[in-house]
């Protein structure tokens, strides 16, 4: 039950954490994935995937897709919804650090 429980509250730190990185530059899944797990979240691409999609139809994200040794392989960047949403993530996770942190 707490696995679902902080499941659901880390996707919003995960989402905060693709618009970071894909802010400065394009980012892709296999990438995000292992840059999630370095900072402790264990997600897997059937996770991650479907959060990118929904990013882009939300139109926080626009996907690029580009010939990589043969593959596509899709990029994404952040759109300036995306910026602006971060923005505003930036400051309310500010806010709320400064609470629970007293």
């Amino acid at each position: 039950m707490e696995g679902k429980i902080l499941r659901k509250l880390f996707l919003g730190f995960i989402q905060i954490h693709i618009l970071y990185h894909a802010k400065d530059h394009p980012i892709y899944g296999a990438w995000m994935l292992e840059e999630l797990h370095e900072h402790g979240y264990e997600l897997s691409a059937g996770t991650l995937y479907p959060i990118l999609h929904n990013m882009e139809s939300d139109g926080l994200l626009q996907k690029q897709e580009l010939n990589v040794e043969g593959k596509i392989r899709k990029y994404y960047k952040a759109t300036s919804k995306g910026e602006e949403v971060l923005v505003q993530a930036r400051e309310k996770a500010y806010e709320l650090f400064k609470e629970i942190n007293d």
